[in-house]
């Protein structure tokens, strides 16, 4: 490790580690709005299960640089190109925890509340959303910690934050560039996925034992 280089490049680094995030933060984001539309349509009737399944499972398995290669013609080389084929990585993941966690559901608690004069509004919002919370969490956890590692290969159309860092300590073979991108990637990775736990309980608190 060069830590001259490293003392000198603090904020290259640090500018770096927050793109990264940015990436992040907007893939999962607006991933988790596009599944959360998912499966609010699955939950209200189950035949769209199989196609949805089916479009994301797709997207899921196409390579990312064959489909960055699909979309640079199209959108060039930019953020939108970057985060269209982030997000499609993180739909899959968290359209099926999602679903998952309002399949969990006791249906003796939706019998209840629906006897007690909640719609299906006021259950979803009241009874589904909060017990579902622990596997949306679970997803959110997969799908960061995914996408957080995708972000690197965004690199190779301008973008990826760390990865950029990494692609150019390659390129002129300083080592000390890339073990700082690896290591600092990591970190990321790791607070994001302590931050996502500890969410989870705090907004499940019914979860914790006395």
């Amino acid at each position: 490790m060069n830590w001259a280089w490293i003392s000198g490049n603090v904020g290259a680094i640090a500018d770096a580690a927050l793109d990264h995030v940015v990436l992040t933060v907007l893939a999962v984001g607006i991933g988790f709005a596009i599944s959360l539309l998912f499966a609010l349509l699955i939950h209200r009737d189950r035949r769209f299960y199989g196609p949805i399944s089916g479009l994301t499972g797709v997207l899921y398995t196409i390579p990312s640089l064959a489909l960055f290669g699909l979309l640079v013609p199209i959108t060039g080389l930019s953020l939108v190109t970057a985060e269209i084929g982030l997000i499609s990585y993180t739909l899959l993941i968290l359209t099926r925890h999602i679903v998952a966690g309002f399949d969990g559901v006791p249906r003796d608690v939706d019998e209840a509340a629906a006897g007690m004069g909640y719609d299906s509004r006021r259950r979803l919002l009241r009874i589904d959303l909060p017990l579902a919370i622990p596997l949306i969490v679970a997803g959110l956890r997969v799908a960061t910690v995914t996408t957080i590692g995708l972000v690197m290969v965004t690199a190779l159309i301008g973008e990826g934050g760390l990865g950029q860092l990494m692609l150019r300590g390659f390129n002129f073979r300083n080592y000390t560039a890339v073990y700082v991108g690896a290591i600092v990637t990591v970190a990321i990775a790791v607070v994001a996925d302590l931050a996502l736990i500890t969410a989870g309980r705090l907004a499940t608190p019914w979860t914790r034992s006395r």
